[in-house]
């Protein structure tokens, strides 16, 4: 049996959320202070870019998929909202919908390595 990278790929993604979490609660903590701008971290697809993965072709039936077909681009960074008079940039409105997709994304990551376990661990069963 080859390396599993699936499981690499699913703490990668799980640390990063974390991340992001820790950053929007750091947002809503300090939603209230003065000229505090809102912050965020580099969307995932960006760190998967620096780890690029390669489909394998093991028949040559498969279909190749050009560079230009698998490239992805990231959207432009969109700004806070809205800003007070304070200066601060925060919206607790936008940090509860990036909470949310967090909590999305985290729900989604878990399902995948719960199926993919389930699936390793019938195949090696005997």
């Amino acid at each position: 049996m080859g390396p599993l990278y699936l499981f690499e790929l699913a703490s990668s993604q799980a640390r990063y959320l974390e991340l992001r979490q820790s950053t929007i609660a750091t947002n809503v903590a300090n939603a209230n202070t003065p000229g505090f701008r809102a912050r965020d971290v580099e969307p995932f697809n960006k760190v998967l870019d620096t780890m690029p993965v390669r489909l394998a072709t093991t028949s040559p039936s498969h279909l190749q998929l050009s560079a230009a077909e698998t490239d992805t681009r990231a959207t432009a960074k969109k700004d806070s909202w809205e800003v007070v008079h304070s200066g601060n940039s925060v919206s607790l409105e936008q940090e509860m919908i990036k909470g949310n997709d967090v909590n999305r994304d985290y729900s989604m990551n878990s399902a995948v390595v719960r199926s993919f376990h389930r699936m390793l661990m019938s195949s090696v069963k005997t």
